[in-house]
């Protein structure tokens, strides 16, 4: 069998792992804690990074910095996981979707103003496949008229736009370490934080709405409860398997980028022959192999080749279902405009196995499969 899947483990996870029980600080913020916080700040050049226990609880805490209330709106795309809305949702916000591109199935920049209204208070640029949004356009938008731009960067570690690492641009930026990550310690998130204003508050929400952090510096003399938060902190246990990733995070990139770049290349004559179409990779965009997915003609002819690819023991998958034609994406949102693509693009796409260490032999069967299902 291909699976879909299969969780990164580099080597030095146990190692590290073992560092941290005999160190006997399991709970957060500890030495690996701060380890990872600070290959963020130093790789990716922004001014504070914060380890989380997920990336949904990154855009938690970014939607409570933005200061997210009842009655706000939000702008972001209906082709996003569930925790995009959610963080949101959460604070009393209502969302509201906009189309996509169907060249990088991020949301279209061009629609974005329309939907603004006065109580309209931040824009949520999700990078598909980490692929960048055009992030240029989405800040002139936000400076415009005032409003937070939270990137949801879950895909897009080591992933730029224009030379800036993805999650960086934005005012505020969040990441996904979950197994199915091109890092991962099975769950866990972190939340970048781009503006200075908010990172004082941050560390208090991060720390149930305490003034923890400071104590520990000994710039107060006790700490107490002085804003809203909730437990953010991942134990040392996931933050020593991540380091060990974050460690090889180049090696890991150029392997991924090479499968990636495989795929393209055994099956782009299909795509010169009209059978699929390949993802598409902007001339701003320094993409980091998230994913590799196939366009198909419709939704039959891709259920036609999961089935068939399944046959031979490799598994696909589809990705998002649009969210607001899911129940709470009613209740809680609203479409703004046409769905002109996002349904329609949603319905075509079809992600190809890729993970660290998944062969060129397999690449090239998995390709193999294909042709023989459209010839």
């Amino acid at each position: 069998m291909i699976p879909f899947n299969m969780p990164l483990i580099v080597g030095n996870e146990t190692k590290y792992i073992n560092e941290a029980l005999l160190s006997k600080k399991l709970s957060g913020d500890g030495p690996f804690t701060k380890k990872c916080n600070n290959w963020f700040e130093t790789n990716f050049y922004t001014p504070k990074a914060l380890l989380t226990t997920s990336c949904t609880h990154a855009l938690e805490m970014a939607a409570i910095l933005a200061g997210i209330k009842e009655g706000d709106e939000v702008i972001m795309p209906s082709y996003t996981f569930v925790s995009t809305a959610n963080a949101f949702v959460l604070r009393g916000a209502k969302v509201v979707f906009i189309d996509i591109r169907p060249d990088t199935m991020n949301i279209d920049e061009s629609l974005i103003e329309d939907a603004i209204t006065s109580k309209t208070k931040a824009i949520v640029p999700v990078h598909y496949a980490g692929v960048s949004c055009e992030m240029d356009k989405i800040l002139s938008i936000a400076k415009k008229y005032n409003l937070v731009v939270i990137e949801d960067a879950a895909q897009g570690v080591m992933s730029k736009y224009k030379g800036k690492s993805l999650g960086t641009i934005g005012n505020l930026g969040s990441y996904s370490f979950h197994e199915t990550k091109n890092y991962n310690c099975g769950e866990g998130g972190a939340l970048l934080i781009n503006d200075n204003q908010y990172i004082e508050r941050a560390e208090i929400i991060r720390e149930k709405g305490t003034n923890r952090s400071r104590f520990f510096r000994g710039q107060v003399d006790k700490y107490t409860w002085i804003d809203v938060g909730s437990s953010y902190l991942p134990s040392e246990i996931n933050a020593a398997f991540l380091y060990a990733q974050l460690e090889s995070a180049d090696k890991i990139n150029t392997a991924r980028i090479m499968t990636w770049n495989l795929y393209y290349k055994l099956l782009s004559h299909l795509e010169k022959e009209g059978f699929l179409e390949l993802p598409v990779i902007p001339l701003d965009c320094e993409q980091n192999a998230h994913m590799f997915y196939i366009k198909l003609k419709n939704l039959e002819i891709r259920s036609q080749l999961i089935e068939f690819l399944k046959k031979y023991d490799i598994i696909t998958s589809f990705h998002y279902v649009p969210l607001h034609t899911s129940d709470a994406g009613k209740k809680f949102g609203v479409f703004h405009g046409e769905d002109k693509y996002t349904t329609a693009e949603s319905e075509r796409l079809l992600r190809l196995p890729l993970y660290y260490g998944l062969s060129s032999e397999d690449v090239e069967v998995i390709s193999d499969h294909i042709v023989h299902f459209f010839k």
